[in-house]
């Protein structure tokens, strides 16, 4: 792995900052930005370097739907550019009351539907990477083993080229390890909610790449003494240490900082430049 680039499965070469597309739609709350506002984010990331997109048929709300936006602002497709999309669990809206064992996201019907789904939003034959979304961590009992059967079969039809995993726990992790080759971990994981340690470790012995959502934080902006000590120290904003603090951390994290506004886009890629000290690490601890 390069310093500012990692590779995905093999084939594919990412840099490490990339942008997450959720914001843009307001799903499953908030705000959008307005349509013209919202391809000029899509078109401006990719001019300024950004060639990994994560999205997902199912970041839709209110009309708007990000992968129309994506397929709007950017096809035909620059050759570099990566697009990571996801199926599973919760990715219809009466699954999250249902046991996991019965979430039809999960089934393979579900799957395959969405798949399908971001295949024809993103007008692609293939998705670069598709994530498996389980439910809710720590629950064991969702069909892990099965929901990637379906996976590796939608891949051996030649829809999928990779396959990630998202919202897993390490034995989790583990157990999609020996069904499938497994190329990213996305998980919840940032600078004041570092429980995937142990997760993030792994993936790097293994050469899997870890990109954290809510990097900065998600629908609770991260506030500490310590992080505003170091930005103003070293003239950034809190959000882009905490982002140069995830990349600090192991060469194997990829980003993907959701925004919907061009401003924050481009303080977001500037602090892939932003590089701290070991006294600036150690502060923030």
């Amino acid at each position: 792995m390069a310093n500012n680039q990692l590779v995905l499965g093999g084939d594919l070469s990412v840099n490490r900052v990339g942008y997450g597309t959720m914001k843009l739609t307001g799903w499953p709350r908030g705000e959008g930005p307005d349509r013209d506002t919202a391809l000029a984010i899509l078109r401006r990331a990719v001019e300024l370097g950004v060639n990994h997109l994560d999205t997902s048929h199912y970041y839709a709300r209110g009309g708007v739907a990000a992968n129309e936006l994506i397929r709007a602002a950017l096809h035909p497709y620059p050759a570099d550019l990566v697009i990571v999309t996801k199926v599973g669990a919760l990715v219809e809206g009466d699954d999250i009351a249902l046991p996991h064992t019965e979430q039809r996201g999960l089934s393979p019907e579900g799957l395959r539907r969405g798949v399908e789904a971001n295949l024809l939003s993103l007008g692609v034959d293939r998705l670069d990477v598709v994530n498996l979304r389980m439910g809710d961590r720590g629950h064991g009992d969702g069909p892990l083993e099965a929901a990637l059967e379906t996976l590796m079969a939608l891949r051996a039809e030649g829809l999928v080229r990779h396959l990630g995993i998202s919202n897993v726990t390490k034995d989790q992790f583990d157990r999609a390890r020996t069904i499938a080759d497994i190329v990213c971990v996305q998980n919840l994981y940032n600078i004041t909610a570092r429980d995937d340690d142990p997760l993030l470790d792994a993936c790097a012995t293994a050469g899997i790449a870890y990109v954290p959502f809510f990097p900065v934080g998600g629908y609770q902006p991260l506030a500490a003494e310590r992080l505003t000590a170091v930005a103003d120290r070293v003239g950034a904003t809190v959000p882009q240490v905490a982002l140069a603090w995830l990349l600090a951390r192991s060469p194997n994290v990829a980003l993907i900082p959701g925004t919907s506004s061009l401003a924050h886009l481009e303080e977001n890629i500037a602090a892939g430049e932003l590089r701290l000290t070991d006294d600036d690490l150690k502060q923030l601890g």
